[in-house]
């Protein structure tokens, strides 16, 4: 077998610098190594490719390259054993298009004026002259809008017990003690709910019964006209034609609801980052989105162009993913002229495709433009993965973007507070703004004043 490069540098630095400075240490690799490249991980390499003929390869070839669900064991924690991660084959596909629907079409229409409500209520919390945290503020958002889409709950003890353990255990996870934990199994010990590991099981647990309790309610109440992904799941079966189990219903549920939380959040703290570092570009959005006059229908807002061309070079320039789920070749194949034999992990690097300056001119630049003046496949702009193991809630999470961006800043002269570059920082599956973006609120103007907050940004 011929492999690509492996990188001279051991693995326990490759871990440090990826956790405390992981743009610029994939920016160092590819400088060095090129689009493909491996890194051991103990005796076994994983071959990293950011070539969007390569990833179109890894992705559509799916006799010679799998993404088998044993590859995210890991996830098994907070998806359970039968959710999407888990699951291969005609199964996972039958069972993620089982989902999809509540990410699209009308369903997803209906949730428009939701999110912009959603959007104006917990903003409203905050004074002028004050300052707040973005990501957490955002999270309150994109929480409220999940447990809505995904389970349909917007009151009662348990909406508000998930809506106080989702952020919980997500925080508990990308803590660093839980960081090396992780890196460490012998540490993965249950010792009580004041011991680190005891504390994310005793959450994971209280998740798990609140969701399996919640499906077998509404499996007892069942109502066919509700159009959230549980209500959709409890009259749906599998392929044998059976009711799909009460368990297999919650495992399905936790990684869209997962995923429409915190990668939403993720990515909407992004883009008002960047909004508000580049004050023209803060001021052209105003002006398209008064263009469309006062209390824009929310479908009317998702569809603005410039609008989306912020969005996409947010994603763009930070993934919320810096790579995409692993894939393995099952039979040998040529991959960019490397023999790859069965066993070979792949993986791809999202962040490094992104900065290709063969397709992004001045990589570093944020500059929307480039995306209204050019198509781009989706091997060459891959925010939320490729193929299979695409994020299920990435159709949502642009929908949000658009409609708590085009919400906050219609209402709401901001500022951010530091002058200084926010900083990246890789978690887990994620990469956060290491502070969350703190910003100051300088005004607040009246709701059919677009043009009036357009003149503020300048």
């Amino acid at each position: 077998m011929k492999i690509p490069e492996v990188t001279k540098i051991p693995l326990w630095l490759h871990l440090i610098k990826i956790a405390n400075d992981p743009l610029n240490h994939l920016d160092a690799i590819a400088k060095k190594y090129g689009d493909i490249f491996s890194i051991k991980f103990g005796s076994t390499p994983i071959v990293f490719v950011s070539n969007p003929q390569a990833l179109k390869q890894i992705f559509t070839n799916t006799k010679e390259i799998k993404s088998p669900g044993e590859l995210n064991e890991e996830m098994i924690l907070i998806t359970g054993e039968k959710g999407l991660l888990q699951l291969d084959g005609l199964r996972h596909k039958h069972r993620r298009k089982l989902i999809m629907p509540a990410f699209h079409g009308v369903k997803m229409q209906a949730q428009g004026k939701l999110i912009c409500n959603l959007t104006e209520k917990v903003m409203s919390q905050y004074l002028v002259g004050k300052s707040f945290i973005t990501y957490p503020t955002i999270e309150d958002i994109t929480l409220q809008v999940s447990m809505e889409v995904v389970l349909g709950l917007r009151e009662g003890e348990r909406y508000q017990k998930l809506k106080q353990l989702l952020p919980d255990i997500l925080k508990c996870m990308r803590s660093p003690i839980m960081q090396i934990t992780f890196a460490f199994p012998f540490l993965q010990r249950d010792l009580g709910r004041w011991s680190p590991w005891g504390y994310l099981m005793h959450l994971r647990d209280e998740i798990f019964q609140i969701l399996y309790a919640e499906v077998q309610e509404r499996r007892k109440q069942a109502d066919c006209d509700r159009i959230d992904t549980l209500s959709e799941l409890i009259f749906a079966r599998d392929e044998t034609g059976e009711p799909i189990t009460n368990e297999e219903i919650r495992d399905l549920l936790l990684s869209p609801l997962f995923a429409a939380q915190d990668a939403s959040a993720v990515a909407v703290t992004w883009l008002l980052y960047w909004v508000h570092r580049l004050p023209k570009v803060c001021e052209q959005l105003l002006k398209e989105l008064a263009s469309l006059g006062d209390s824009p229908d929310p479908m009317s807002i998702v569809q603005l162009p410039y609008l989306s061309a912020v969005c996409n070079e947010a994603l763009r320039i930070y993934p919320t993913q810096l790579f995409t789920f692993t894939r393995r070749v099952e039979l040998s194949t040529e991959l960019m002229g490397y023999e790859l034999s069965p066993g070979t992990l792949l993986m791809g690097c999202i962040y490094l495709t992104h900065q290709r300056e063969d397709l992004y001119p001045q990589p570093k630049q944020f500059q929307p433009e480039r995306f209204l003046e050019r198509e781009y496949s989706p091997y060459e702009f891959l925010p939320f993965g490729g193929g299979a193991r695409s994020c299920i809630g990435a159709a949502l999470a642009v929908f949000e973007m658009k409609l708590i961006l085009a919400t906050i800043i219609s209402r709401y002269q901001l500022a951010l507070v530091k002058k200084q570059p926010e900083q990246p920082k890789f978690e887990g599956l994620m990469c956060y703004p290491a502070s969350g973006v703190k910003m100051h609120i300088c005004a607040k103007t009246p709701q059919s004043s677009a043009e009036t907050s357009a003149s503020l940004c300048v």
